[in-house]
């Protein structure tokens, strides 16, 4: 196994998307708008779909964009936003381990796949022996891509290690794979520079692939499909603010947000909720 000596300059930080301050209603009466943090992804069309409901009904929302996968839930933690949404349960329990947090998934967002993606391969096309595959460099995602790769073939794991799995659980690796870790939320800037890589639909969709495209997908029988959506997360305090509440029921119950996460994902998304 070989790690690829690619470099990626990654911009980490955040970038404030700036909505309009609308009257609320005197049963949501609130002197500040409620933030919820987001990483870039082509699902907040959808969540913005929301914002402008929530308007209607007296609530403002505002998306706070963040350019890594950590700061968000930095974050809530510290009350910089009021929640977020953009992981699923096993990266946030891995974040509350390490961060000795306490932060709380509320309700379930939608779930997608994780796909094999190339700009130099086609559907069909066998992934040549000296590939570089991009995986994402947090623990909870490099598992799971390294289960993707194992169940078409390319690689090997030692048995039992699971989602739990990292770079030195390859024990077979007979296309000799080069391997770069990237921060995932980056993944849309690299494919140029790898032959595929392994990343959620919403970064390939960035970097101009169709999501039907990818060489190959997880699984998603109903307990992946559950494990792995994207969750409102908030802390304990906030748990059952009236207006997260509120604006999570509006997501949830609107046709307008579910029929554009569909047009954006096509079949490659599920809805736990």
């Amino acid at each position: 196994m070989f790690l690829h000596p690619l470099l990626l300059k990654l911009t980490r930080g955040a970038a404030v998307a700036a909505l309009s301050v609308a009257a609320c209603a005197p049963a949501l009466a609130q002197d500040k708008p409620l933030r919820i943090g987001v990483i870039p992804s082509v699902a907040n069309e959808a969540t913005e779909l929301a914002i402008a409901q929530a308007k209607k009904e007296g609530l403002d929302v505002k998306l706070v964009e963040f350019n890594d996968w950590v700061l968000p839930n930095i974050a809530v933690a510290d009350g910089s936003v009021d929640a977020n949404f953009f992981q699923h349960e096993p990266f946030l329990q891995l974040f509350n381990q390490r961060r000795n947090a306490n932060l709380t998934p509320i309700a379930y967002g939608y779930s997608t796949t994780i796909g094999l993606f190339s700009k130099k391969l086609k559907k069909g096309d066998t992934v040549p022996d000296g590939a570089t595959i991009a995986v994402p460099n947090d623990p909870v995602n490099t598992g799971r891509a390294l289960l993707l790769l194992e169940s078409v073939g390319l690689i090997k794991l030692k048995p039992g290690v699971a989602h739990q799995a990292t770079l030195q659980d390859v024990v077979s690796n007979p296309k000799q794979l080069k391997f770069v870790q990237i921060e995932g939320s980056q993944s849309a800037r690299t494919f140029d520079d790898v032959t595929a890589s392994v990343t959620y639909t919403t970064f390939a969709k960035q970097a101009g692939l169709n999501e039907k495209d990818g060489l190959a997908f997880d699984n998603t029988d109903p307990e992946s499909i559950r494990r792995y959506a994207i969750r409102w997360v908030t802390t304990p305090d906030k748990a059952q603010d009236p207006r997260l509440l509120k604006f999570i029921a509006i997501y949830q119950n609107s046709p307008e947000v579910k029929s554009t996460l569909k047009r954006l994902y096509g079949d490659l998304i599920s809805f736990p909720w």
